[in-house]
């Protein structure tokens, strides 16, 4: 089985790339999803978020802006953050591979792959870019997405040259959707996973 890993900053296009090779056959760990269930109603972690970080949880789940405003800039509640949550995505995380145990890849898509250090972990890491201009109107045009607050995620993330020198595969989705499905066939080709489509 191989392993790969798909990153690259907000707004690069990721989820769109992500579906393309989960359509191609393989499955997918969403990192952010996961986190995301977890932290709606019900979800394993809204109690210890809301314990340790008091007034974050509203009607019954995470309200993630509110706990962004408290993390966001501040290098220790962030780290407090990942402390509850990290140890649980690797949870989910390793559930999803012992489920998906006979497939011939899998698909891991991690925001903060490189920033973590966790790139080493994989057969092969993909980085979805494209130009800075077109990633800025695209995170602007999100619902309660500011400047301000762009910047500041901008500034926990490795910046994207970066990334691509790093990659083992860029993907630049800059261009039209059928481009960049190209770019998805043309690396699982090389990884020897076109049989998977």
């Amino acid at each position: 089985m191989k392993t790969i890993a798909l990153t690259g900053s907000i707004g690069m296009g990721k989820s769109t790339v992500a579906q393309m090779f989960v359509d191609a056959g393989i499955p997918l760990f969403d990192a952010d999803a996961e986190v995301r269930a977890m932290q709606d109603r019900g979800g394993e972690l809204v109690d210890e978020i809301g314990a340790r970080f008091p007034g974050s949880v509203r009607d019954g789940a995470v309200d993630r802006a509110i706990l962004g405003a408290r993390v966001l800039g501040d290098r220790d509640e962030l780290a407090a953050l990942e402390l509850i949550v990290h140890p649980r995505v690797a949870q989910r995380r390793d559930r999803f591979i012992a489920a998906n145990a006979k497939a011939p890849a899998l698909l891991f898509d991690i925001p903060l792959l490189f920033e973590t250090g966790g790139d080493k972990n994989f057969d092969a890491v993909v980085v979805v870019s494209a130009p800075p201009e077109m990633q800025r109107a695209r995170v602007l045009a999100r619902p309660g997405m500011t400047p301000a607050k762009l910047d500041s995620i901008l500034s926990r993330q490795l910046p994207d040259p970066e990334k691509r020198e790093r990659a083992d595969f860029v993907i630049d989705t800059g261009g039209p959707m059928d481009v960049t499905r190209r770019q998805v066939e043309a690396i699982l080709s090389c990884l020897g996973l076109a049989a998977a489509r």
